[in-house]
């Protein structure tokens, strides 16, 4: 179909002349991939950079990370936002050890049982890693898929998935993915075309999420602290800093100590 040629022929032409660098481009492991992929939700390429760098340097395969504590993990994450990615990375990754053999599996339907590993993450790792002929459809795709064949906002995910499925260059996964990716973000932008996200991301400060990360930064300042103290500085929490503090220990990444009679009940991150 010549629109589909013409259409490849303009993303890939763009790729060659104004394709980002970035290290995980360069990353032979699906492991690498995934953390690179799992950073990049919700937070811009270029923040993640030296978090990235950073992580592989510490944990460097599956077995390092799922054998550091937690404390390490969520350090290290710090900056990022949304700390439950970290925890369902490093969930993933004793996953992989204990059932894989320490090596990440090589289709979507395997990835997809992973924690954390959703519709996009189960394509777009061996995509990236593998250069397997599978599509993915995140924020940038979904726009340029839409503006470029004039389909409907609205247009639910199968038939966004269909038009990703079509299009793709037999052989040459990895190079359309970052192409459309280099492309979404450098061209065909949101304030360009007008396409929104299908979500929007409410006001952070403030907000309970806001809350929770400020838990956890006092948490790995200062170790374990009264609930009292929390409940005192964090007065204006929405729900109350203990709430907070329940959703956090729901996810597994902090858990109450009894302090007795003189401190009372103390929240730390789980060890």
């Amino acid at each position: 179909m010549e629109e589909v040629r013409l259409f490849q022929e303009r993303i890939l032409s763009f790729y060659k002349l104004h394709g980002r660098l970035f290290p995980w481009r360069s990353a032979g492991s699906r492991y690498a991939v995934m953390v690179s992929e799992v950073m990049l939700q919700q937070t811009q390429a270029e923040r993640v950079v030296p978090k990235y760098l950073e992580w592989m340097r510490r944990f460097p395969d599956p077995l390092t990370l799922a054998e550091a504590p937690l404390r390490d993990v969520l350090a290290l994450w710090s900056g990022l936002g949304y700390n439950s990615r970290a925890v369902r990375l490093q969930q993933c990754a004793r996953l992989v050890v204990s059932q894989y053999r320490g090596e990440l599996p090589a289709t979507p339907f395997e990835l997809k049982r992973l924690p954390g590993i959703g519709e996009y993450s189960c394509r777009s790792i061996p995509a990236f890693a593998d250069n397997l002929d599978v599509a993915a459809v995140d924020t940038n795709i979904r726009r340029i898929l839409i503006h470029e064949f004039s389909l409907p906002e609205e247009s639910p995910q199968r038939v966004l998935q269909a038009f990703a499925d079509f299009v793709l260059p037999s052989g040459r996964s990895r190079d359309w993915h970052n192409a459309l990716m280099d492309y979404g973000a450098l061209q065909l932008t949101s304030q360009r075309t007008g396409i929104r996200a299908r979500t929007q991301q409410s006001k952070f400060e403030g907000s309970r999420r806001w809350y929770r990360g400020r838990v956890l930064k006092e948490l790995l300042q200062h170790g374990m602290l009264p609930m009292d103290v929390l409940a005192s500085k964090y007065r204006e929490c929405p729900g109350g800093i203990r709430s907070v503090a329940d959703d956090l220990l729901r996810e597994s990444m902090v858990e109450y100590v009894d302090g007795g009679a003189e401190r009372g009940v103390l929240l730390r991150i789980r060890e």
